[in-house]
C-alpha cells in the first residue's frame, strides 16, 4: 500500500495523474472516502492524464458518466446503490470487462460485484491538519 499526502485539489489531481500511468484498458479503480474527500478530484486527475477531462462531475443521479479521450473513462457513483448482488448488476460487466477504465466512487456499496484485482484508492480527510489536507492510500487488491 502506498500513502500520499495532498494539501489541495491540484495536488490530489497530480497524485491521480501519476497513478494513472499504471492504468490500462480494463483497469478498475474503487474510490473510497467521505463526502467531500476528493473522489471526484481524483477522477478528474485520471481523466486529465488520458485527455478525457471534459466536464468531469460525480454521476450521482445517472450512476455512470463516460468521458472520451486517449482512453475511455467510465465514472460511476454507487452512492445510491444498496444491497447489491451479482444477479442485480450483470449490466456492469459491459463496463468492467470492456476496453475502458472504470472509476467507481462509493465502491464499498458494490464491493461484492467488483472483479478481483482492482485498485483501491481510499482518501481520508484530516481537518486538524487543514481543511484541504488529505491522506490518499492506494493498493492493488489480490487477483
Amino acid at each position: 500500500m502506498e500513502k500520499f499526502i495532498s494539501k489541495s485539489e491540484t495536488e490530489t489531481k497530480n497524485i491521480a495523474k501519476a497513478f494513472a500511468k499504471s492504468l490500462q484498458s480494463g483497469s478498475i479503480v474503487a474510490l473510497l472516502g467521505d463526502l467531500g474527500a476528493g473522489k471526484t478530484a481524483f477522477t478528474k486527475g485520471v481523466a486529465e492524464f488520458f485527455g478525457a477531462a471534459q466536464d468531469v462531475s460525480s454521476p450521482t443521479f445517472t450512476i455512470v458518466n463516460e468521458y472520451s479521450g486517449n482512453m475511455t473513462i467510465y465514472h460511476f457513483d454507487a452512492y445510491r446503490l444498496e444491497n447489491v448482488r451479482m444477479d442485480d448488476c450483470d449490466w456492469l460487466d459491459d463496463y468492467f470487462f470492456g476496453d475502458g477504465i472504470c472509476l467507481v466512487e462509493w465502491a464499498q456499496n458494490i464491493e461484492e460485484v467488483l472483479p478481483k484485482g482492482y485498485f483501491k484508492v481510499e482518501i481520508k480527510k484530516n481537518s486538524s491538519k487543514g481543511e484541504d489536507y488529505r491522506e490518499i492510500f492506494i493498493e492493488k487488491t489480490e487477483n
